[in-house]
Formats: structure tokens, C-alpha cells, sequence
């Protein structure tokens, strides 16, 4: 019988819309799959969370109202922080950085996607890792010392710490958690239920 498992999704003003909904679509379609298939399996809970109760303005003016807030969580299993502009802001709001600092040394997997990694790196969680991040955000990253932060890569995993590349890039290190908290096959199944296989148009000229 499969283990339950609490997933943390934080979201904040101006957050990357798909690099929050990515993973989200990932993990609640395991978490649905697993149900299915799996009669005793227990239960995956996957929330959004963030610091008030009003909706959430994300980058590109989608508005999302968080499952609960920051203040009624004090442990998960994995903890994902998305990017977008708003994380300028959130990786000097002591608030958020003080939570994870909280929660993170409980959790199995600590995740970032795009610019996440910085406010991971503010919170502490990235120093002295190997991290990545959006490829505009490299060098941004780079500045803030104590990290190798690689380039060119979808997602890097140092120890219980993963971080991705943006935007697309978490869905990739999702489906990659999924693997290790269930079996790479299973993993394979949820890839396919979402129809997750990129061929991307105008990769060449026709």
C-alpha cells in the first residue's frame, strides 16, 4: 500500500501561471491515478497555498483563490516554489522565507521551478547546492553566490533539493518526482494520461 503524501504548491502575486498549474496538473492526476488503480492506496492531498485568503493575481492575470494559507500549514512531504516576477518581492518577504525555513527541513523533496530557486536560495534551502532556473535568470541567480547554478538542464536534483528550469520545465520535474515517490513506471502512466510528449512546431525550417 502506497504511502500518503502532502504536497505544498505556494503561490503569490505575479506567479508563472503554468509553472504552478504544470506540476499541479502532474500531481493531481497521480494522485488520481493511484486511486483508480489502487483500491488501498492512500491518499495524496495537493494544495495551493499561500500567505492571504484573497485570490491570488497570477502573471498573465489569471486569478486563483489558494486552498489555504501559509499560517495553517506547518508540515508536507514536498514543497514546490513556482517563479514569475512576484518572486523579486517574495524572496524579500520574511514571512514566506520563514515558513519554509520552518517546513522544509520535514519535507522529502524541496522543489523550485524558473525563478523560484531564488527565493529558495534567500530562504536557504539553495546555498551550497547545485540549482538551476530560467535561462534569463541565470546569471541573476549566479550573483547571489554560495550556489552552482547550472545551464542548459530541465531540472537538478542535489539531495532532497530539485529545482527546474522555467515555466515547461516543471512539468518535466513533476513527472520526475512522481517516479520517485511511486516507481518510474507509474510515472510513465501519469506522462501519458496528461498526453505529455513534447514536439514542439518550428523546431526547424520547413
Amino acid at each position: 500500500m502506497s504511502k500518503s503524501l502532502n504536497i505544498g504548491i505556494v503561490i503569490f502575486d505575479d506567479v508563472e501561471e503554468l509553472d504552478f498549474v504544470g506540476p499541479w496538473e502532474v500531481f493531481t492526476s497521480a494522485a488520481s491515478l493511484l486511486a483508480q488503480h489502487d483500491r488501498d492506496a492512500a491518499p495524496w492531498t495537493v494544495r495551493t497555498l499561500a500567505q492571504h485568503e484573497r485570490p491570488v493575481r497570477c502573471r498573465k492575470g489569471l486569478r486563483v483563490l489558494p486552498d489555504a494559507t501559509l499560517d495553517t500549514v506547518s508540515a508536507l512531504d514536498l514543497v514546490l516554489v513556482p517563479g514569475g516576477q512576484g518572486t523579486r518581492r517574495e524572496m524579500k518577504n520574511e514571512v514566506l522565507l520563514e515558513w519554509l525555513r520552518r517546513v522544509t527541513p520535514g519535507c522529502r523533496f524541496v522543489t523550485s521551478v524558473c525563478s523560484g530557486a531564488l527565493v529558495l536560495h534567500q530562504a536557504g534551502d539553495a546555498r551550497g547546492k547545485r540549482i538551476t532556473t530560467h535561462w534569463r535568470v541565470i546569471e541573476e541567480l549566479r550573483a547571489l553566490g554560495d550556489a552552482t547554478v547550472l545551464e542548459g538542464v530541465r531540472f537538478v536534483r542535489d539531495g532532497k533539493l530539485v529545482t527546474s528550469a522555467g515555466v515547461s520545465a516543471g512539468i518535466d520535474l513533476a513527472l520526475w518526482l512522481v517516479g520517485q515517490l511511486v516507481t518510474p513506471d507509474f510515472a510513465r502512466t501519469v506522462q501519458r494520461s496528461i498526453e505529455y510528449f513534447p514536439a514542439p512546431p518550428y523546431t526547424a525550417e520547413i
